[in-house]
């Protein structure tokens, strides 16, 4: 076993435990000694990777995004690559910032061979043909909302032009080629609903929680395209 390969099994064992594992425990595992286990996490930390413990103690692996050299394919980078282009074609200021930083991130541990794609990549986010709707509120204010799974109440103006204030709770934003869209629970239609960012003209985010969490509102949501897509392809 390579070197490397030997890191990542290490990376993974760690990231398959909710719970410390001991340097001991690790090296049975992966068929090392505890004094390489050490070595490694000594390394694996050094290169960025969230290791909290110390030896003796055991050792989990944080929350965070960590990526060690030679730990994609060249596919893998050109997905991510691809990835990373169109959320700095089509994303709100924040998200084309973060593309941008994690696009040198990504770039720093590229091996060589791989690097050459940064400048001259395969895949390519195709042209906007319409422009993106403009206005509304911060995303920002909505993201924090959406982390913190609490209630906003929006005061919204539909396509016909008829105004309305909603109480919603909100979990995803959809980036359309034109538009960006809040997905979210109202409480006036006790129904999912999709409300055009731009058509938003304000935005108060209310002390209330979610009745349901985020991620089980997006279950749902995402429960009701498919069926709505059955339906459509059946009728």
């Amino acid at each position: 076993m390579t070197r490397a390969a030997r890191l990542l099994d290490l990376l993974q064992a760690l990231r398959a435990r909710r719970r410390p594992a001991t340097a001991a425990e690790l090296a049975t595992e992966l068929g090392v000694s505890p004094r390489t286990i050490y070595r490694d996490v000594a390394t694996l930390s050094a290169q960025g990777a969230p290791i909290a413990g110390e030896a003796g103690v055991g050792y989990v692996l944080g929350p965070g995004l960590f990526l060690p050299p030679l730990m994609l394919d060249t596919e893998e980078t050109e997905a991510l690559l691809l990835g990373l282009a169109t959320v700095r074609q089509r994303g709100d200021a924040t998200l084309q910032d973060a593309a941008a930083q994690a696009l040198a991130k990504i770039a720093a541990v590229l091996p060589p061979e791989a690097r050459a794609g940064l400048e001259t990549p395969v895949a390519l986010p195709g042209p906007m043909w319409w422009p993106m709707a403009d206005g509304g509120p911060d995303l920002d204010a909505l993201r924090r909302a959406i982390r913190s799974e609490r209630k906003i109440r929006i005061a919204y103006t539909d396509a016909s032009g008829s105004a309305s204030e909603r109480v919603v709770w909100p979990f995803a934003i959809d980036f359309l080629h034109a538009a960006r869209i809040l997905n979210a629970w109202c409480e006036a239609r006790a129904d999912f609903r999709h409300f055009r960012v731009d058509r938003i003209r304000s935005v108060e985010i209310l002390a209330e929680p979610t009745p349901k969490r985020r991620a089980a509102l997006l279950r749902e949501w995402q429960a009701r395209l498919a069926a709505d897509a059955n339906a459509a392809d059946t009728s």
